[in-house]
């Protein structure tokens, strides 16, 4: 699966990425024999617990650890290799003691070094999305996991920059999950901006199809400020439409508004002004 995607080795070792037996006792039995508590593995979701026997969680899946900030592995995502449509493509540990997803980001033990050196932090969907970039040798990436974006998750990339870059695929449902994040971000005071990537593409496809070098220029030229990205966008939507661009005015102002510099307020009400013609 992982030669299937094109994940290089080092990929392989620097997220330390696996696969989980089909058997499904073949990973609770060896942890057992290791001297691991049964309590402890079903708290923690690798093992379930039915009728009073105990299975693998994750059997038969590729593994994708989830690490903490400090390196430790707190929590797994696993992907099947089964074509039935029946069978959950993913599936992720339940939240226990030691892992919150609304407080977890994948992928940030692996970049914080670098999101500290570039001043800026990519975010993206999923984990092969930061294996790509990482590969493509773009390593100030974390990833959302799926979830929706969280205030304990933007806190988090804020410990290290105040720069964001939200990359999302270029269809539709992209580009309205790039609105649906954006307030909470410039909430938390964070500048943010945008890149869309071409329709049909998302960060990992986009990657693979590319050199390094095309993908990181790639980026740097399409690049957009938030506010103008919203503001075109909507303009577009809203065309000679009076109670449109109303709309569209009043939805632009209420982002500025949870901006928390009044400097940076400011200035973004001078452009859209000049933008919208208001």
């Amino acid at each position: 699966y992982f030669r299937e995607r094109g994940i290089r080795d080092d990929m392989i070792e620097r997220f330390q990425l696996g696969y989980a037996p089909e058997n499904r006792h073949a990973f609770t039995d060896t942890a057992l024999k290791g001297g691991y508590k049964s309590e402890f593995l079903v708290k923690t979701g690798l093992t379930i617990e039915r009728d009073g026997q105990l299975f693998d969680r994750f059997a038969g899946r590729v593994m994708f650890p989830i690490h903490s900030l400090s390196g430790q592995i707190i929590a797994f995502g696993g992907r099947t290799l089964s074509s039935d449509k029946s069978v959950a493509k993913y599936i992720n540990s339940p939240e226990s003691e030691i892992y919150h997803k609304s407080k977890t980001l994948y992928g940030i033990f692996q970049a914080r070094k670098a999101i500290m050196q570039h001043d800026k932090c990519y975010l993206v969907e999923g984990y092969l999305d930061v294996i790509s970039m990482h590969q493509a040798g773009i390593e100030n990436v974390v990833a959302s996991s799926g979830t929706s974006l969280t205030n304990d998750q933007i806190r988090l990339i804020k410990r290290f920059t105040n720069n964001i870059t939200i990359v999302y695929d270029g269809d539709p449902a992209g580009i309205k999950a790039a609105l649906r994040g954006i307030d909470m971000v410039l909430e938390e005071g964070l500048n943010v901006r945008i890149v869309l990537l071409p329709e049909g593409d998302d960060p990992d496809s986009f990657c693979r199809a590319h050199h390094p070098s095309e993908v990181i220029d790639f980026f740097s030229k399409n690049e957009t400020d938030f506010v103008l990205f919203k503001a075109r966008l909507l303009l577009n939507e809203a065309q000679n439409d009076p109670i449109k661009k109303a709309t569209l005015i009043s939805d632009i102002v209420q982002s500025i508004a949870v901006i928390p510099d009044p400097i940076v307020r400011s200035v973004y009400v001078k452009e859209c002004a000049v933008l919208l013609q208001t």
